[in-house]
Order: structure tokens, then sequence, then C-alpha cells
């Protein structure tokens, strides 16, 4: 027989959510895979879960400007995603706002990551909540991990216009190099040719 608790949660307590306690060696990237409950869109840092806030307007059209642009030209050697994981080791799981992947990576509909060795160009748009993570952390691991291009894309200006800075990277110092930056325009020709109108983004 189970003795009935001598005190009841109060309301509060039972609208509290349930955070994941992590283990003492932190999440890995199978935990990120199958721990029940988790927010859409969670990414994993240095063993630890990051949630995301409520998304911008201006962060929802950059998405959907890029992935349709990088898409529109896209060679028939890779594919065009967004906000996928991308696993770079055991205890960083990262989902890049868009990125570029290889076609040999991309397996059944039920997929939900791609090997960092199967990544050509990884995408991040700043939020307020993210800045640190998208112009440090973020960029620095995926320079080390291998990916050869990485897009910064922040809001600008008292017009709050698209600002999009392009990097390579360095293969001896595995760190990036900013090779442009574009305002009204981006038109590169790396990692394949690309041309997208970043101008009349209000429009969308």
């Amino acid at each position: 027989m189970t003795a009935e608790p001598t005190t009841r949660p109060t309301a509060e307590q039972s609208a509290a959510p349930a955070w994941p306690v992590p283990p003492r060696e932190g999440w890995t990237v199978d935990d990120l895979h199958t721990l029940p409950g988790l927010p859409p869109h969670t990414e994993l840092i240095d063993g630890s879960l990051v949630f995301v806030s409520p998304q911008r307007r201006f962060h929802n059209i950059m998405i959907r400007l890029l992935t349709n642009g990088l898409a529109t030209d896209v060679p028939p050697t890779h594919r065009v995603y967004n906000e996928m994981t991308v696993v770079i080791d055991r205890s960083n799981g990262p989902e890049p706002d868009v990125l570029v992947v290889r076609k040999e990576a991309v397996g059944g509909l039920t997929q939900t990551s791609f090997p960092v060795a199967d990544v050509v160009l990884a995408v991040e748009v700043v939020s307020p909540d993210s800045e640190s993570r998208d112009r440090d952390t973020k960029p620095h691991k995926y320079a080390a991990a291998g990916i050869e291009h990485f897009w910064l894309v922040e809001m600008a200006g008292e017009d709050d216009h698209a600002v999009v800075r392009v990097y390579e990277r360095d293969p001896v110092t595995r760190t990036y190099t900013c090779t442009g930056v574009h305002r009204d325009r981006l038109k590169v020709s790396v990692p394949y040719p690309v041309d997208i109108d970043l101008s009349g983004i209000d429009e969308l």
C-alpha cells in the first residue's frame, strides 16, 4: 500500500515544465534524437541543450529567401535544407538555419540529421538570443569540423535591411576568412553560383 503524500503540489508547481536533468558528462547527440518532449529545433552545444526563442519575422523571411535562392540553382550533386541537425561529434549537434549538403548524404524521409563531413555550407540568421552562438561558438565549431563555407545573416540599419557576410575556410588555420559583405544583392560563385536579391524583404 502506498501512503498518501502529506503535501500536494500547488497549481503553479503543477504547471511548471519538467526540465530534463542532464547527466554528469552532459547530453549526447543520441539523447538529442531520443529525449521525449524536447521543443522543436532544440540544439546540442558542448553537451548542453539549447532551446530557441520565438522567431522574428526577419528570421523567418531570410530562411525562406536563402533556402529558395540556393535551391534555384543547386547542382544535381547537392541538396538544400533548413533547420536540420548537423552531427559534429557526440556532444555537438547544432542546427544551422540553412544548409547545403552533398546528395549522397540524403536518406529516407525520416532522416533527422546530417554528418558534418557532408555539409558544404552552413548559414546562421542572427536572433537577439543567439548572437554569441551565431557569431562565435558555431562558426568556430563549423570551421574546425571542416565545413568549407559559412554565411552570417544579420538585420542592420534604421531600415532593418539584411546584411550577409560570406566566409570561406582557411585549410591551414582551420578558421573562416570573410570574403564579402552583401546588402542588396548576394552574388557568389562558391559553393556554386548563386544570385539572390536581398532587397524588398518587407514585401515577403
